[in-house]
């Protein structure tokens, strides 16, 4: 008597049909994640290209002292462009969502760890010793750092550490690393799935602006809140491209750019700007916006026209450019202008190609074949670590 009520409720709940996924859970799209998107080695080359013009054309400091004079007055028309390649850093950030989030699926803590350490820091150690080597040969340009910072800025915790940086750009690698043991703590630890991306975009975001209207450095330097609308609409775009489009993934990347192109705004424009160089906020909040959609164009799967093999090399070029161009950069400058009397336009030709065949040099001569055994010893080193634990215990 006692077991009729259960069977009758089983019977009456198998007799009710059972919802529905939501269409962002129910399996991944065909082919979604499947081989290189080289359209996304487009972007990071075009972002790079970006900062690059920036550096050399769109600022004074010590670019000018390598020109000899302003940039703004040696190219009158194009810092007027140059100024605003600044924001070549945001496209990276959208990328860099799309993409740590893709690399990261299916993968352990220890995987994605050892990924990211054997991917960054050869390159980057490459690149400290070429730019101290030639603050060395070349002090007026850049000065050496003392012993103690130079060791520091090996670790790639010299901003925290308050010391000063051998690589200028090396700023945005700290705001990446922070990226990184954020994404890994609250979503790859557990294993990446679409409701821990999800959530984690949503906290993050509320955190971002719960952290402006704290205003503490500590909170800042935790939820990066200035940066991190990139990062979360990155995140969910590659959402949408894995499991199609979602009200909810779109919302967040509406959200994500409209406190992104804010925080651009405040930060790269004020009224009042005058002199060589210059901003339009409207200018700013359009290549903020080109950020967002050609990142959503690839997610969409608009941009697979663009399959040229020559993209994936570029991409491959990306990371060591954009580490060596702005040092040495102004080095090459001063030899190529003032030393060698050769004029403003071959130049800055000169400097972007001579850096290019320098960043292919670093990655077929370091990054290939360093970054593969680094993480090839990681990783042994960790199973027999594991090895040992579990024969201990």
């Amino acid at each position: 008597m006692a077991e009729a009520p259960t069977t009758t409720r089983s019977a009456a709940a198998a007799a009710i049909p059972a919802p529905s996924a939501p269409p962002a859970l129910r399996n991944p799209r065909s082919g979604a994640g499947a081989g290189r998107m080289r359209a996304l080695d487009g972007l990071r080359i075009l972002a790079a290209l970006m900062v690059c013009l920036y550096h050399f054309a769109g600022k004074d400091g010590p670019v000018a002292q390598s020109w000899g004079q302003s940039p703004g007055q040696m190219f009158p028309t194009l810092s007027q462009a140059a100024v605003y390649g600044c924001l070549g850093v945001q496209f990276f950030f959208v990328i860099s969502g799309f993409v740590i989030c893709m690399s990261s699926w299916g993968r352990s803590l220890g995987d994605f760890f050892r990924s990211r350490v054997a991917r960054l820091y050869p390159a980057y150690w490459a690149a400290i010793i070429l730019v101290t080597a030639a603050a060395i040969v070349l002090p007026v340009v850049v000065k050496p750092l003392r012993p103690d910072e130079l060791l520091l800025n090996l670790t790639m915790l010299q901003q925290p550490m308050g010391a000063d940086r051998v690589l200028g750009v090396c700023w945005t690698l700290w705001v990446e690393l922070r990226f990184y043991v954020l994404f890994a703590l609250f979503v790859v630890w557990r294993g990446v799935t679409y409701r821990r991306v999800v959530a984690f975009c949503c906290l993050w975001t509320f955190a971002g602006v719960l952290a402006r209207v704290a205003q503490t450095p500590l909170t800042d330097e935790l939820v990066m809140r200035d940066h991190a609308p990139y990062f979360i609409g990155g995140l969910a775009l590659y959402l949408i491209h894995r499991y199609g489009s979602d009200l909810l993934l779109w919302g967040i990347v509406v959200m994500s750019f409209l406190l992104g192109q804010r925080y651009s705004v405040t930060a790269l424009w004020h009224p009042g700007m005058d002199g060589d160089f210059h901003r339009s906020p409207y200018v700013i909040q359009l290549i903020v916006a080109a950020a967002f959609l050609s990142v959503a164009a690839v997610a969409l799967g608009w941009l697979r026209w663009a399959n040229w093999r020559w993209l994936t090399v570029a991409g491959a070029l990306t990371y060591p450019f954009y580490l060596v161009h702005e040092h040495l950069g102004w080095f090459a400058i001063r030899v190529l202008h003032r030393g060698w009397g050769l004029p403003p336009i071959p130049t800055l030709l000169g400097a972007v190609g001579s850096l290019l065949i320098l960043a292919w040099l670093i990655h077929r001569y370091v990054e290939k074949p360093v970054g593969p055994r680094l993480k090839r010893a990681m990783t042994t080193q960790s199973a027999r670590l594991h090895a040992a634990l579990r024969m201990g215990e």
